[in-house]
């Protein structure tokens, strides 16, 4: 699919995670497309770098995604601004290189925190607006490590799947509405996110990886990313050789999800509630 210029005008995107890497580039694709742009992260400096390189109207909400109170303030900001939220990008994330033995507690707590809870948190403060107005895209950038079990990130896969299953429920429970639910499993990207992850102790690894440094441009991850929202697809695996194996090979069925939703379609939510 060619990306049109005008493909998401007069449209708002939201992204977290949004000062480097995936986010960035989803920024840069979003609004070449014609969306206007709102970057949310915690580097407020490296935010308005991005939005330097976008020609579009853009919105510059910093906060931690872990502070609810301000994950809640941008969400008014963001919502109240132009017309409101079209996609909403829950992309913020820290990954993990260490053996679950030797890993201290805590950096399950802060990945699981940063990867998952904050995530859930920031979706259930949008859901309101998104319901008030019948429309809107969530997209989820997971992993393909949230299909996959992958050694030196038990953390990071224990999160990246528990996403993809609330996305999953979520869109089950959003589809007789206009809203969409989009889960993105990239494999290796040429970011930053080896560099970042957590050791065994918390602390930054701050060197990177073979197969990350040698991985998809972000640009060119992006482009796809984008591609397969405009088109609908539910789930979305953006990865290359032995990883979009491993990804599609624990894809879920187009065919389910529809069961699914045909089961909510028939009034399943009511009965259960009854």
């Amino acid at each position: 699919m060619i990306g049109s210029s005008q493909q998401f005008a007069n449209q708002t995107a939201w992204i977290t995670g949004a000062s480097s890497g995936i986010g960035a580039a989803l920024a840069r694709d979003l609004a070449g497309r014609g969306a206007a742009i709102v970057l949310s992260g915690r580097d407020d400096a490296r935010l308005r770098a991005v939005a330097g390189t976008l020609d579009t109207e853009t919105l510059i909400l910093p906060f931690d995604v872990r502070d609810e109170a301000a994950m809640q303030e941008a969400t008014d900001k963001a919502t109240s601004w132009r017309n409101g939220v079209d996609i909403f990008v829950a992309n913020a994330g820290i990954s993990q290189r260490s053996e679950a033995v030797e890993t201290d507690m805590q950096v399950y707590r802060d990945i699981i925190e940063i990867d998952l809870t904050a995530q859930i948190a920031a979706t259930q403060a949008l859901l309101p607006h998104f319901a008030e107005r019948g429309t809107g895209r969530l997209v989820f950038i997971s992993s393909v490590a949230g299909k996959v079990g992958v050694p030196l990130r038990t953390a990071y896969c224990a999160a990246k799947h528990g996403l993809i299953g609330y996305a999953d429920a979520l869109r089950a429970e959003l589809s007789q509405t206009g809203i969409q639910v989009h889960v993105v499993c990239p494999g290796s990207v040429a970011t930053d996110v080896s560099r970042n992850a957590l050791n065994a102790d918390g602390s930054r690894r701050g060197t990177s990886d073979k197969a990350i440094d040698e991985g998809i441009p972000p640009d060119e991850a992006a482009r796809e990313i984008v591609d397969a929202i405009a088109e609908g697809m539910r789930e979305i695996i953006v990865a290359r050789g032995p990883e979009q194996m491993m990804g599609g090979t624990r894809r879920t069925p187009d065919a389910l999800f529809d069961q699914v939703a045909g089961m909510v379609a028939r009034g399943y939510m009511q009965k259960m509630k009854a």
